[in-house]
């Protein structure tokens, strides 16, 4: 059997596939929750170049897995090495990533994540827990007081984040650890300002006399700033797997395919030190906003759109989707002629080149980006990603057809999921209302979007109230279930 990559065997690589800093070197000045694929492709990746650019040793990682111990498992074989493999049509570039030097499992060390925060030499805090994962009202950015997070303000060990947040923040004050900054790195509007307010509004419901000052001293000591993250990291499959140990000559069972695109913008707020991140890519600005909604409102809005028209085609992949001439058409029209005209782009943005290139990343062959992994927690992205667009378009007297049908082909696919259309259960935070509302629709259209708009936590009065809307969806959701997608796209494109 073929060795395994790890720091005994990492002397065996070529130069050019080796970590760009010595592993074994650093020390954990980041701690991160949520040690999935997007943060190793991402933002560990760019972590390691700041260290490699300026020799510095203090930004290894500490990962936090939250829900299963899967990647610990994964990893820890491996001394925590991972290769990152981006490929796009011809073009390909592999290496190992060196800067993960820790792996908790959140649910098996709750206390030790805890110290992690507190540890004076931790110095960033950063996030990837999904939208779901803030436990925020995502209508208004309050904390969501649901029943995790009732167990978390009472006496376990906290297992949300913005528990495993407060604990943190209450042990680092009461031994004096120093300032800190939470860098939250989801699809979340303003994520930098809600990660602060579920922080603070957790700290509210907490005992009075166990966060006595508390509150004024998180606003002297930790920053929150908002971020915008951009790439693409779908879940490594088997092919994946072989070719990176082809090239490797060894055995990596956490290998991550990505594509060539990255792109990361922080908001210029911290609280002591941080990685030279500038020096590698990153784009530091005092206003997020703009790459913000960019990206919600054209990458996210049509990868969402492709998704639900995928599932309903029977695709498996969001490539798959983009093959289907008139999907793809779709998607470029959505982007341009709907989306684009709610953004202001950032100075020196081509907004037409922006735009051809978000099909394009879509269809890269190489990544396998799974339609279900894409349409699952829906509730939690459409209002951002659709909803809020929309409703700027219908004040500016616009009727946008387009960004209705993602919306439609949404309602669409949580009615056969729910029903058990497909061979997985619904996956959403809402799953249970989503179902109760779908099994009483039955097979109506009409009820279907009825019961569906009336989910306040989901659609604002604005949206649920337009009648336009509620008829446009009506015969959108009746038409994919009597002629189906293709079919559909065909004639809102004609």
């Amino acid at each position: 059997m073929t060795e395994r990559l790890c720091l005994e065997t990492l002397p065996r690589l070529d130069t050019a596939h080796r970590p760009a800093v010595e592993p074994g070197a650093l020390s954990c000045g980041i701690v991160h929750l949520g040690i999935g694929a997007f943060h190793r492709a991402h933002q560990a990746v760019y972590t390691e170049a700041a260290a490699a650019a300026t020799g510095s040793s203090d930004w290894g990682i500490c990962g936090v897995s939250q829900r299963s111990p899967g990647v610990l498992n994964t990893l820890a074989p491996q001394d925590f090495l991972y290769s990152v493999l981006e490929r796009e049509k011809d073009e390909s570039r592999l290496r190992v990533v060196g800067s993960l030097r820790e792996v908790l499992f959140a649910g098996a060390d709750p206390d030790l994540v805890i110290a992690r925060l507190a540890a004076p030499t931790t110095r960033i805090v950063s996030l990837t827990v999904t939208e779901k994962g803030y436990h925020a009202d995502l209508a208004t950015g309050r904390l969501r007081v649901d029943e995790e997070v009732r167990a978390d303000l009472g006496a376990r060990v906290p297992r949300t984040a913005v528990g495993q947040l407060v604990r943190g923040l209450q042990r680092r004050r009461a031994e004096d650890a120093g300032p800190l900054t939470i860098i939250p790195c989801d699809n979340v509007s303003a994520n930098g300002r809600t990660a602060e307010t579920v922080v603070r509004d957790f700290c509210r419901l907490l005992p009075e006399e166990s966060t006595d000052g508390l509150e004024e001293w998180i606003s002297e000591n930790v920053a929150f700033p908002s971020t915008m993250v951009d790439r693409i990291v779908p879940a490594t499959s088997e092919e994946a797997v072989h070719e990176v140990q082809r090239r490797l000559g060894l055995r990596d069972e956490a290998a991550l395919v990505t594509e060539t695109f990255t792109q990361w913008v922080v908001e210029d707020r911290f609280r002591g030190a941080r990685p030279a991140w500038e020096q590698v890519g990153v784009t530091f600005t005092h206003d997020v906003t703009p790459y913000e909604l960019m990206k919600l409102r054209l990458v996210n809005a049509s990868n969402s759109a492709l998704a639900y028209l995928g599932l309903l085609a029977q695709l498996p992949h969001i490539s798959d989707a983009v093959d289907v001439p008139e999907f793809a058409a779709y998607a470029d029209a959505l982007v341009r002629r709907e989306m684009a005209p709610t953004i202001d782009a950032p100075p020196g943005t081509d907004v037409d080149a922006f735009c051809a290139g978000v099909v394009r990343r879509f269809g890269n062959p190489w990544l396998r980006h799974r339609t279900r992994q894409v349409a699952m927690d829906g509730t939690q992205k459409i209002p951002q990603r659709l909803l809020r667009p929309m409703a700027e378009s219908r004040a500016a007297g616009r009727e946008p057809v387009l960004a209705a049908l993602a919306v439609a082909a949404w309602m669409a696919y949580v009615g056969s999921a729910a029903s058990g259309g497909y061979e997985w259960s619904l996956e959403d935070p809402l799953a249970d209302e989503l179902i109760r509302v779908t099994g009483s629709a039955g097979s109506s259209a009409q009820r279907l979007v009825t019961g569906l708009l009336g989910m306040q936590r989901v659609f604002p009065d604005d949206v649920a109230q337009d009648e336009w809307f509620r008829a446009t969806l009506t015969d959108m959701v009746a038409d994919l279930g009597r002629f189906g997608p293709h079919a559909v796209v065909d004639a809102v494109l004609g």
